[in-house]
C-alpha cells in the first residue's frame, strides 16, 4: 500500500516532529544504557578492590566438588596442669589434721576462722546467706571426696560466691550408723583458706547431713 502523497509542505511538519522524537528517544536509551554499564564496571571494580586478588579453585573443586579443607586442631587440654594443681591441692589438705581444738563447742560443732565474730556463725544458722550452689558427696570414697571438695570451693570462691553447702550424708548407710566422712569434710574445711565459717545446716536444708559453708570474698 503506497504512503499518501504529500499536498504541501504542512503536511512535512508532523513527520519532522516524528522523526525527531524516535531520535530523542534512540538517544535517551542509549544514554541510559551507557549509564548502566558504567554503574555495572564501577560496581565490579569496587568489589575486586574490596575483595582483593583471587585465585582460581583447581577442576576437583569445580561446582559438584566438595573442597578438602585442612582439618582444625582442637586446642590442646592442659591435662599436666590439672594433674599439678590437683596434687597440690591434696598437700594442702591432710587427713591427719586435729579439728577438734578449733571447733566451736556447740551440739552442732560449728567454725570461724580466728577474726570472726560469734554473730557470722549465727547469722549463718540462720540463713543470713542465700545457698549459691552445692556439693553432693554421697557415695565417694575418701580420697574422691577430698579431691572433689577442693575443687569445688576453689571453683566456687573463684566465681565470687559467698555461701555453698556440702552434704557429706548422715551416714545411716554405713556400718555402725556412723557418719563416715562429716568429720573428715569439717578437717578438710577449715583447712581451705577460702573457707571462713560453717555451720550445720538446717532441718530443712540437710540438717546433721549437710555443713553452710560461708566462703571469703575473692
Amino acid at each position: 500500500m503506497k504512503a499518501p502523497a504529500l499536498k504541501s509542505l504542512q503536511d512535512l511538519k508532523p513527520v519532522k516532529r516524528e522523526i525527531e522524537t524516535r531520535a530523542r528517544l534512540d538517544k535517551d536509551k542509549e544514554a541510559a544504557s551507557l549509564a548502566k554499564a558504567a554503574k555495572a564496571k564501577a560496581e565490579k571494580e569496587l568489589f575486586s578492590r574490596a575483595i582483593g586478588p583471587v585465585k582460581a579453585l583447581p577442576a576437583k573443586h569445580l561446582p559438584g566438588q566438595r573442597a578438602h579443607l585442612p582439618p582444625v586442631q582442637a586446642a590442646p587440654i592442659p591435662v599436666q596442669q590439672q594433674r599439678d594443681e590437683l596434687a597440690v591441692m591434696r598437700e594442702a589438705i591432710s587427713d591427719g589434721f586435729d579439728v577438734e581444738s578449733l571447733l566451736d563447742t556447740d551440739e552442732a560443732l560449728s567454725f570461724r576462722r580466728p577474726g570472726m565474730g560469734p554473730d557470722v556463725v549465727r547469722k549463718l544458722r540462720r540463713g543470713g546467706w542465700s545457698i549459691q550452689r552445692q556439693l553432693d558427696l554421697h557415695g565417694l570414697r575418701r580420697e574422691d571426696a577430698r579431691d572433689a571438695l577442693s575443687v569445688f570451693i576453689r571453683e566456687a570462691h573463684k566465681a565470687g560466691m559467698r555461701c555453698v553447702r556440702v552434704v557429706h550424708g548422715k551416714g545411716l548407710g554405713s556400718p555402725g550408723k556412723t557418719p563416715v566422712l562429716k568429720g573428715r569434710v569439717q578437717s578438710w574445711l577449715i583447712q581451705k583458706a577460702e573457707v571462713i565459717a560453717f555451720v550445720q545446716a538446717r532441718p530443712a536444708e540437710g540438717g546433721a547431713g549437710a555443713l553452710v559453708v560461708l566462703l571469703a570474698q575473692s
